[in-house]
């Protein structure tokens, strides 16, 4: 068995890795929770994204059918979800109202990068799968 001797005499003064220069901030950054609602998101159609029409909620009185309602009640994730939503379906294709909706609810560019980028990587590596 070898023996390694770890004391701070040998170890080099300089770390191995240097620290990156521009680090995120931490506001740039989306919560777990933000991210959970961009992961559920993946599941949601577009259709989700639009209210309810008058026949559809007729009907639905009628024959007693209870639509799932998507929405979140917190406007910011509601926000997010439905620019995740979005991004989903048609990558960077998304509406610029939509992408000022997003930035109004609270949400930076850096955020709003983040976001796109991450889909878009998952979205790629989903293609490839088949």
């Amino acid at each position: 068995m070898a023996y390694v001797d770890f004391s701070s005499e040998l170890l080099p003064a300089t770390p191995a890795v240097a620290p990156r220069a521009d680090p995120v901030p931490v506001n740039d950054r989306l919560t777990a929770l933000e991210w959970s609602v961009v992961a559920l998101a993946r599941r949601d159609r577009l259709s989700s994204l639009a209210a309810p029409g008058a026949l559809s909620i007729a009907l639905g009185k009628v024959f007693g059918t209870r639509r799932h309602n998507p929405h979140l009640a917190d406007p910011k994730l509601e926000a997010l979800r439905r620019m995740a939503v979005l991004t989903w379906h048609r990558g960077f294709a998304v509406p610029a109202s939509e992408v000022k909706a997003f930035l109004r609810a609270g949400f930076s560019t850096a955020q709003y990068e983040t976001l796109t980028a991450s889909i878009g990587v998952a979205r790629d590596a989903r293609a490839v799968r088949g």
